[in-house]
C-alpha cells in the first residue's frame, strides 16, 4: 500500500499526471483518468490562488472535502466517470489492496461463491437499471452478503441468494435526467467521499 505524499508536497509541488497530488487523489478516490485530467489541474488552481501567508489545506479530510465540493459542480457524464473508477462490490481482480480490505474480499472467513454470484447479477441489474452509474457503497465494515441485501432493495427486489433471478429482461432502465437517478449519482459520490475519508485511518492521519 503507498504512502500518502505529504500534505507540503501536494501543495507546491507542480501540476502534472504523476504529481504528488495526482497520487494522494488515486490513493484516496482511487485511479481514474479524469482525477488526473480534470481534478488534479482544478485544485492547483485553487492552490496556486490561495495567499501566499496562508495554506489552502491543514488536513487530508479538508483535500478530500475541497476536491468533492469540486466534482458535484462537474457535469453528469464527469460525475459518472468519476465513480466508476471504484470496482463494483464482490470483485475479486483487479482490487487496490484498500479496496479489497473494505470489501472484505482478504477477510478470515472468505465470501460464499453463491454471494459472488449474486452480487455479480445485482451490479449487472444496477447497471441496466441505472445507465452510466455503479453501485457504489460505503462498506463500513459490513459483509458482501449483506451489501447484497441493500443492493436487492435499492432495485426493489426481495432478498434471494438466485445467480440470476429476476431476469435483467425485467429490469427497466431510469432516464438519466429522472430525479431517482440523480438521487443515486448523489448519493454514490458521498458516498466515495465516506470512502476516502475512512481509508484515512489506514494511513494514521486525517
Amino acid at each position: 500500500m503507498s504512502n500518502l505524499p505529504s500534505l507540503a508536497d501536494i501543495q507546491t509541488s507542480a501540476s502534472s499526471p504523476d504529481s504528488p497530488l495526482a497520487a494522494a487523489l488515486s490513493i484516496l478516490f482511487e485511479h481514474s483518468p479524469i482525477l488526473v485530467s480534470k481534478l488534479e489541474p482544478q485544485l492547483y488552481e485553487i492552490f496556486d490562488k490561495s495567499p501566499p501567508s496562508s495554506s489552502p489545506l491543514s488536513s487530508y479530510e479538508e483535500l478530500i472535502d475541497l476536491s468533492l465540493a469540486e466534482i458535484v459542480q462537474w457535469d453528469i457524464p464527469a460525475q459518472s466517470e468519476f465513480i466508476s473508477g471504484h470496482p463494483r462490490i464482490g470483485e475479486s481482480s483487479n482490487l487496490s489492496k484498500l479496496s479489497a480490505e473494505e470489501q472484505g474480499a482478504q477477510g478470515v472467513k472468505p465470501t460464499p461463491p453463491d454471494v459472488l454470484k449474486r452480487l455479480e447479477h445485482l451490479n449487472a441489474a444496477y447497471e441496466v437499471k441505472f445507465p452510466g452509474l455503479r453501485y457504489i457503497t460505503f462498506v463500513n465494515g459490513r459483509s458482501r452478503a449483506a451489501i447484497a441485501e441493500e443492493m436487492e432493495d435499492v432495485l426493489g427486489w426481495e432478498h434471494s441468494l438466485e445467480p440470476d433471478q429476476p431476469s435483467l429482461d425485467t429490469v427497466q432502465p431510469i432516464e438519466k435526467s429522472n430525479e431517482v437517478w440523480l438521487s443515486e449519482l448523489k448519493r454514490a459520490v458521498e458516498d466515495v467521499g465516506k470512502i476516502a475519508k475512512s481509508r484515512l485511518g489506514s494511513f494514521g492521519v486525517v
